[in-house]
């Protein structure tokens, strides 16, 4: 078989588009992420301590949001072509939802990037979690939806070819690739609705002036029921990858096809229902249903665990096959120098790492010591900062010839770059971890407090700062590698030589699992079933206590007649009494 752009000439070229966005936005996000660390950190300030938070929006969008979903739907349409061995449906269509998303990404950023000029009044300083009471630009807002729109456009593309391959093969099981993608976005729809919810009905009507006043709570807890499965979002396209990439480097085959598909099945079910333990010291959510999302959020780490196992011992079964031995003997015969296989070999390690500390995180009793504080990006900077960013970081040094053609620029300097950026992680999350447990704060331009000290069991304060600077200094450096790396990749000569685009038949196969784990019609109904058990009554209760517009006053239309006012307010208060009548049936069945 021969490489990607050859079986799938236009595709490739959308696909090469996508990743060209996606690592536009990662050096733009590094390069805000290491001028916010020095700044914290005291060691190198060039910028007034206010327009920190510019730069701090700046870096998580981009970063978390722009880089990162980009990078999915490139590798998500080579999924879908790649398994189901054809063409997507219409290349236009594709080009669109490309078009679309990247629209949405200028709107976004033009809104951030302006408040570092006081030439205009636009501005969206309200970081990665975008919830009132912190209010953004319009056209910030206008991004967000064009870009979550475009990702559903995607998402309707890949069904669209999954629906013709089925009426041509009625009898076959869904491709894993195909089924990895399929309820990645069925999760995706689910959980967009609250961040759609809040924009357009709270957040834009807000920025616009149409109403006066918003719920915070609402709409916390609605980004909330998004935030925490986008989380997922980035996951669940590298856990595609180790699952069907790392076994291919290993120079073996993916241990169990069936224990794939409950895994994805099983955060397909589960991610969406847990938001709430974001919001453990938020006021106005009553104690049980915190509860409920934190015995939701442990059942998530089964999947997890079910992925260690699998995809250990795929790389066992692979190194086994390059003449490994012993209990551990084998380890030594993975390809250590490939930084394919290195650097997702590193970021599922980092990722082990990041599943202790989010234990943390989950618990109601023990996350009261580290909410808010630094240990919260240590965390997140372990998952989707390392988990995350150095599988694609590490794929891409094998997606980018396939997609252009083109010679690899230097497998040397790649490896040199997925292990710098593991080291430098390794200084900044431990860092922030510690720090987090002093009582270090998140999110703010000037961490120290006067006339307080930290007390520190090891070390001081400043070997901390000293260990995040390093660290930031160490991932910036390899972001420049990877960046130079992959333009030099784009121009470099044509490569007659590049492996086939194939992907390794698992050892169990996809007719050894049971025929309902390909039923996506129930996963789907049983996930609505479950965040409708979670979220009714908590949502039901805030807007219940604080109105759906917030307490303390009542939204209207600026610019309406009075007339169109009196059925704007009649039309609000008839909502909120039918969620009261609601909430009330419901208590009366429980």
């Amino acid at each position: 078989m021969s490489a990607y752009i050859d079986q799938f000439p236009e595709e490739a070229k959308v696909i090469r588009s996508a990743f060209y966005a996606s690592f536009f936005a990662l050096a733009l996000g590094a390069a805000f992420g290491l001028i916010q660390t020095l700044h914290r950190t005291d060691f190198v300030r060039v910028i007034p301590a206010e327009m920190y938070y510019t730069v701090l929006t700046a870096h998580g969008v981009l970063m978390v949001v722009t880089f990162t979903i980009f990078f999915l739907v490139a590798i998500f349409t080579w999924a879908v072509t790649t398994s189901l061995d054809r063409g997507v449906e219409d290349i236009r269509f594709t080009w669109s939802w490309y078009g679309l998303m990247t629209l949405g990404t200028a709107f976004a950023a033009i809104a951030i990037l302006a408040g570092f000029t006081d030439r205009t009044e636009i501005s969206a300083d309200v970081l990665f979690t975008f919830y009132a009471p912190l209010q953004a630009h319009p056209m910030f807002y206008v991004g967000l939806v064009l870009f979550v729109i475009g990702t559903w456009l995607a998402g309707a593309d890949w069904f669209r070819s999954w629906w013709a391959w089925k009426q041509e093969n009625p009898d076959e099981r869904i491709p894993l690739p195909t089924f990895m993608v399929l309820t990645t976005m069925i999760m995706w729809y689910l959980a967009t609705l609250g961040v759609a919810t809040s924009i357009i009905a709270f957040l834009l009507p807000w920025s616009l002036g149409l109403i006066d006043t918003v719920n915070p709570t609402l709409t916390r807890t609605l980004f909330w029921f998004w935030g925490h499965p986008v989380v997922y979002f980035w996951l669940m396209p590298a856990y595609m990858m180790w699952y069907i990439m790392l076994p291919k480097f290993s120079g073996g085959r993916l241990f169990s096809d069936p224990l794939a598909r409950v895994v994805f099945v099983l955060f397909l079910l589960l991610s969406t229902p847990v938001g709430i333990h974001h919001q453990y010291l938020d006021p106005g959510i009553a104690e049980g249903f915190k509860f409920i999302a934190m015995t939701n959020t442990m059942f998530l780490l089964l999947p997890s665990l079910l992925t260690a196992f699998t995809v250990v011992a795929s790389m066992e079964h692979g190194a086994r096959q390059r003449g490994g031995e012993g209990y551990f003997g084998w380890l030594g015969a993975l390809p250590w120098r490939d930084p394919v296989f290195t650097g997702m070999a590193l970021a599922g390690l980092m990722f082990a790492a990041g599943g202790f500390s989010g234990m943390i995180n989950a618990g109601m009793n023990i996350n009261y010591l580290v909410h808010n504080s630094l240990w919260v990006p240590g965390h997140f900077h372990l998952t989707v900062g390392t988990a995350v960013a150095l599988t694609f970081m590490a794929v891409s040094y094998y997606f980018i010839p396939q997609v252009t053609g083109r010679r690899l620029a230097s497998k040397q300097i790649a490896l040199v770059q997925v292990v710098m950026w593991f080291v430098g992680m390794t200084f900044m999350s431990n860092a922030m971890h510690r720090g987090g447990l002093l009582g270090m704060p998140r999110r703010t331009a000037e961490p120290e407090y006067a006339g307080f000290q930290f007390e520190t069991a090891i070390g001081t304060v400043g070997e901390l700062n000293a260990q995040i600077a390093l660290g930031g200094v160490l991932l910036t450096l390899s972001t420049l590698l990877f960046i130079v790396n992959m333009s030099i990749t784009a121009l470099n000569d044509r490569d007659d030589d590049l492996p086939s685009n194939t992907i390794p038949e698992p050892l169990s196969g996809p007719n050894e699992a049971p025929l309902v784990l390909d039923n996506l019609k129930l996963w789907t109904a049983i996930a609505v079933v479950l965040v409708i058990f979670a979220y009714s009554l908590p949502l039901g209760s805030i807007i219940e206590r604080g109105g759906l517009f917030g307490p303390g006053g009542d939204a209207f239309p600026m610019f309406l007649e009075f007339a169109d006012s009196i059925v704007f307010a009649f039309v609000g208060e008839t909502l909120s009494a039918l969620v009261s009548s609601l909430l009330e049936t419901l208590r009366t069945v429980v």
